[in-house]
């Protein structure tokens, strides 16, 4: 369990300095934003994929006994 929370706590803080550093997580070069008249329509496609690439690794460092 103490090692559990060390990990979540880890993982907390890089987010909080990749974000603190100005990364660009939302606007990546593959997420799609289409802009008509008043109608804007955004898809975070890339942000998306990067995410699940995320979550599935660290579920799998979880999921190792």
């Amino acid at each position: 369990m103490g090692r559990s929370l060390v990990i979540i706590g880890l993982v907390i803080a890089s987010v909080g300095l990749v974000l603190s550093l100005g990364f660009p997580i939302g606007r990546l070069p593959g997420d799609l934003t289409i802009r008509r008249g008043n109608l804007t329509f955004y898809l975070p496609l890339a942000s998306s994929i990067l995410v699940s690439i995320m979550l599935t690794l660290i579920f799998m460092m979880f999921g190792r006994k």
